[in-house]
């Protein structure tokens, strides 16, 4: 019975779906390069159909991706790169990435040519389905492990999740929760637009528990202009449903987020300066405890004093360990009242337990080690001194403006591939920063070192409360303009962006995700990452396709 019902729904579904492309989807955007890879050569393999379709003229994809790489090629010559062999790895590296962009969107263009509209949404549909999926089971574990309904206010294990559930909320392609934010976004604008009620509220959920207050702020006035411009009664009255399913969320399953979201949009637009650190107080000793203090600061009597504590305290330990192990774990905070009544305490939030950790956690320690291994090469990071005034990412900005003031010659085509700002120019510092690379082949350049990687170290090397995007220095615009310079930046906005927006006349959901792309291209280096842009250059693409007229075959 079971086998045949099984056969019958996937006979149903198979001429409603495109296996292929779901594959692709589900395995290609995947964080780890050992997957995608592998996944980009099978698929190509398997279709074998390398027409690209490349021309000056009604391109059939982007010509920014082959005219980026001549940038390159260009500036390897003009500034002589090919004396560096560490230098020449870096730059096929940095290559392969562009090939592999213009292998991936190959893929969802052949599918979208070789499919009816249809069929692709219905495999989008079921790609949505999956990733909500794993994204709620994955609030189902650390419900579990947190033992709270609510993890998001819940402040035990150090604060593990609290503020920074919403991190853990990775989706399928199980990279940084923004990736699963912005495809859940898209997700959002798509449903709207072709009234699925219940796949929207299921984008809309999950984009809301991976607490993104950057996508939510980009998404917001989107959802807005929509309301007022674009939509009909129904489609008007599933935005407020999910305006409201905004407001529910951030005042109250998650109201820290919220304070937070608020905190940082204060500091953005703040114009004074922070008051420098104060590293320690005049007297160092003047509050410690006397079983803290060195011997050679204390007095005959002082030392007799702290020889009796400490006798106390160790035996005052020993006995709440006995006590502790004699008592099962679920009764450890009950106790009897007056008059026989069982009682449960409270727990104490002012514990250590429930405080948050403001040491560098174990796994940056390695940013810290090049830091004191760097030390007089780093302005930021490598000086005790230096206050920040205002968010890394706006500093990173004005680094790149800032060098190429006294480096006019470089303004046109750029610094050159993974010398400024990419996730490349991390990758190569060989420590680890943004993935593996060969440590034998490792490559700084100096320009990176003393700008974008220093500023980084700064912020990166701090508490994990300094680990947000508005600090974050990856950008689309900034590597493009760094690294490729204005041409680069020029190439980008005509032959990438002018590519799907000359369709704007046939766009509906296309175009405001179109517009939700350009703010999110502000926090990574989405290119190298190989998702999101993928993903939107399929929704582009197919809502080009299903809105075309085709002009009728004159005799």
């Amino acid at each position: 019975m079971l086998t045949r019902a099984v056969a019958f729904y996937r006979d149903k579904i198979k001429d409603k779906v495109d296996w292929k492309l779901l594959i692709f989807l589900l395995l290609f955007l995947n964080v780890k390069l050992a997957i995608k890879i592998p996944v980009i050569i099978l698929m190509s393999l398997w279709q074998f159909n390398f027409k690209f379709g490349f021309r000056f003229k009604n391109s059939r994809l982007p010509l920014f991706y082959p005219l980026i790489i001549v940038i390159v090629l260009v500036d390897w010559i003009i500034y002589k790169g090919y004396v560096n062999g560490h230098y020449n790895i870096l730059l096929i590296t940095g290559i392969g990435f562009w090939l592999l962009c213009i292998l991936a969107i190959h893929q969802v263009k052949l599918a979208v040519d070789n499919n009816p509209a249809e069929v692709v949404h219905q495999t989008i549909t079921i790609f949505f389905v999956i990733n909500s999926l794993i994204s709620v089971l994955t609030l189902a574990v650390i419900i579990l492990k947190t033992h709270a309904i609510n993890p998001y206010t819940y402040q035990g294990q150090y604060q593990k999740y609290f503020i920074n559930t919403g991190d853990y909320i990775r989706g399928i392609a199980f990279d940084t929760s923004i990736t699963n934010s912005v495809l859940s976004a898209f997700g959002v604008i798509y449903f709207l637009t072709r009234k699925n009620a219940a796949m929207l509220l299921v984008c809309m959920a999950v984009l809301l528990l991976t607490a993104s207050n950057f996508v939510n702020l980009a998404l917001l006035p989107i959802l807005l202009l929509l309301f007022i411009f674009k939509t009909d009664r129904y489609q008007k009255s599933l935005v407020v449903i999910c305006l409201v399913f905004l407001v529910v969320f951030m005042a109250k399953i998650s109201p820290q987020n919220n304070e937070y979201a608020t905190q940082t949009l204060i500091h953005l637009f703040k114009k004074d300066k922070p008051l420098p650190i104060v590293t320690a107080p005049v007297n160092p000793m003047a509050n410690w405890r006397i079983t803290d203090r060195p011997n050679n600061t204390l007095t005959l009597e002082e030392r007799k004093q702290k020889i009796a504590t400490l006798y106390l305290d160790s035996v005052g330990k020993i006995l709440d360990s006995i006590r502790a192990s004699r008592r099962p774990d679920y009764v450890k905070n009950v106790f009897l009242a007056d008059g026989g009544r069982i009682a449960i305490t409270q727990p104490n939030l002012n514990d250590e337990y429930y405080q948050y950790k403001k040491e560098t956690p174990v796994e940056l320690f390695q940013l810290i080690g090049f830091i004191k291994s760097h030390k007089t090469a780093l302005p930021m990071s490598g000086s005790g001194e230096y206050t920040y005034s205002m968010p890394g990412k706006a500093m990173g900005f004005l680094q790149t403006v800032s060098f190429f003031r006294t480096h006019l010659g470089k303004i046109f085509t750029g610094t050159g591939i993974g010398n400024f700002s990419s996730k490349l120019a991390y990758r190569a510092v060989g420590a680890g920063f943004a993935g593996g690379y060969p440590a034998a082949y490792d490559y700084i350049n100096h320009d990176f070192l003393v700008n974008h990687l220093d500023l980084y170290l700064y912020f990166y090397s701090k508490q994990t409360s300094f680990h947000s995007i508005s600090n974050s220095t990856y950008s689309v615009y900034d590597q493009l303009l760094a690294e490729y310079g204005l041409l680069g930046l020029a190439l980008f906005l005509i032959c990438y962006i002018g590519f799907f927006a000359k369709h704007y006349k046939k766009l509906t959901y296309g175009l405001p995700i179109l517009f939700l792309m350009l703010a999110v291209l502000l926090t990574d280096y989405w290119f190298e990452q190989l998702s999101v842009l993928v993903f939107f250059e399929l929704l582009l693409l197919l809502n080009i396709k299903e809105n075309q007229t085709v002009n009728p075959i004159l005799p």
